[in-house]
C-alpha cells in the first residue's frame, strides 16, 4: 500500500461514490476511479485494486495522490493532456453550434461535416478546418445535424384518457372464455423476388444476395392475438378492404370462437373497422348475428402501443418476415408455420401497465375536472 497517499473518505464522500459506482452511468475511466477510491479506503492494497478494477498501477498511484494534494473531484477528473491546443476558439465553436442548428443551403436538405467547414471557414479566421475537428466539437455538443427524427404528439384529452383506460380496465380482467379479449391490425407487406439465386452460407463466407430485386406485389395481414392465452392467427389477403374486414369478423366468431358469448375486439380508428363494413358485406341478418357476437373496442389516435396486435406485428417481422418473400403462396406457408410454432412455444404477450399506473405517470396530462367533489 502506497502510506504516503493514505486514502481516507469521509461519510459522506463514501456514500456517494458508493452510489455512483452502483449507477453505474459515469464514464469508465471516472467509474475506475471511483472503484480504487473506495477501495483504498477499505484498505485494499494496490495489487488487488489493480486485479479487480483492471487498471494499472500508476493510475491507481495518479488517483491517490490527487485526491490526498488536491480533492475528490480532482481525483476523479482527467488531467490535462499534452498536445496540439484546439484549433477553434470558443467564439469560432459557438459559431460552428450556430451554423449546425441553422437551416442547411438551398439545395441541401441537410448539413454535412464538409458543408460546414465551408460555411464555418466563411465566418471566423482561419485558412482551413478539418472535417474531423468539425465532427469532434459537433460530438462535444451531441450535436448530429445529418440526423432527423420524426415525431407524433398525440393529442391528450378526454376522448383519449376514457378510450385508453377502457383497455387498460379490459387486459386487466381475468381470462373469461366466454367473454376473450381479441386484439386486431393488419399490415401491408411486399412481395419481393430474387432477379440472381442467392449464395447460400459456408465456413467463412456469409450468405450474400443480389442488391437488384423484382417487385411482385403486394399482400396485406390481418393479425389477431388473444390478450390471456397463448394464441394468435395470421390471414393472408390481397387487400384491406371492408369485405376483407368483415369476413375476418366473421371467421373469429364461427371458426376461432364459436362458444363464446361475446368476442371483445381491440383494434385502431382504420376506416374500414366498423360495424357498417358488415353490412355492406352480409345480408342484414347475417351482419346483425354476428355484430350480436362482438364487442368493439378503439385505441385512442396514435395510440397503437395500447393494441398487443401491434407488438405481435413486430414479433412476426423480426422472426418471419425479415426476408424477401416473393409469392403469396410461400407467405401464407410461411407465416402459418411462425404461428404454428409461435403458439406451440406458450408465447404470449404479457401486459403491465394499469389504469393505476397511467394515472400516476401521466398526471399532468389528464384533463382538469370541472367538478372537484371530495
Amino acid at each position: 500500500m502506497n502510506v504516503r497517499y493514505r486514502v481516507d473518505l469521509s461519510q459522506t464522500e463514501r456514500d456517494a461514490l458508493g452510489a455512483l459506482v452502483k449507477g453505474g452511468k459515469q464514464p469508465v475511466r471516472r467509474l475506475k476511479r471511483m472503484q480504487i477510491l473506495l477501495a483504498a479506503d477499505a484498505g485494499v492494497s494496490d495489487e488487488a485494486i489493480a486485479v479487480s478494477v483492471q487498471t494499472s498501477g500508476s493510475t491507481i498511484y495518479r488517483t491517490r495522490k490527487r485526491f490526498v494534494e488536491i480533492s475528490l473531484e480532482a481525483a476523479l477528473s482527467e488531467e490535462p493532456r499534452p498536445g496540439a491546443a484546439r484549433k477553434l476558439s470558443g467564439k469560432d465553436e459557438v459559431q460552428l453550434v450556430a451554423l449546425a442548428c441553422s437551416d442547411p443551403p438551398e439545395g441541401c436538405i441537410r448539413w454535412t461535416l464538409k458543408l460546414l467547414a465551408n460555411a464555418l471557414l466563411e465566418v471566423v479566421e482561419h485558412q482551413s478546418v478539418s472535417r474531423e475537428t468539425i465532427r469532434r466539437r459537433l460530438d462535444d455538443n451531441d450535436l448530429k445535424p445529418w440526423q432527423r427524427k420524426m415525431w407524433c404528439i398525440a393529442k391528450i384529452d378526454g376522448e383519449y384518457i376514457a378510450r385508453m383506460e377502457d383497455l387498460l380496465d379490459l387486459y386487466a380482467e381475468p381470462h373469461d372464455p366466454g367473454r376473450p379479449v381479441v386484439c386486431f391490425d393488419e399490415s401491408p407487406i411486399q412481395l419481393i423476388g430474387e432477379v440472381r439465386v442467392p449464395i447460400v452460407q459456408k465456413p467463412g463466407k456469409r450468405y450474400r444476395y443480389d442488391s437488384e430485386y423484382k417487385r411482385n406485389g403486394t399482400a396485406n395481414l390481418f393479425v389477431m392475438v388473444d390478450a390471456n392465452r397463448s394464441w394468435r392467427k395470421v390471414k393472408v389477403t390481397d387487400r384491406r378492404a371492408n369485405e376483407d374486414f368483415a369476413v375476418c369478423m366473421r371467421e373469429l366468431v364461427d371458426l376461432e370462437y364459436p362458444g363464446a358469448d361475446k368476442v371483445r375486439v381491440v383494434m385502431d380508428n382504420l376506416s374500414t373497422h366498423t360495424a357498417s363494413a358488415l353490412y355492406q358485406t352480409f345480408p342484414a341478418a347475417e351482419a346483425r348475428r354476428i355484430l350480436r357476437r362482438l364487442e368493439f373496442h378503439y385505441t385512442p389516435r396514435h395510440a397503437s402501443w395500447l393494441n398487443m396486435a401491434e407488438i405481435e406485428i413486430g414479433v412476426m417481422r423480426r422472426q418471419c418476415l425479415d426476408r424477401r418473400i416473393d409469392n403469396r403462396n410461400l407467405l401464407e406457408k410461411e407465416v402459418q408455420a411462425w404461428e404454428r410454432r409461435r403458439t406451440q412455444s406458450g408465447a404470449q404477450i404479457r401486459w403491465m401497465f394499469s389504469t393505476e399506473q397511467a394515472r400516476n405517470k401521466m398526471a399532468k396530462s389528464y384533463p382538469t375536472p370541472s367538478l372537484n367533489e371530495s
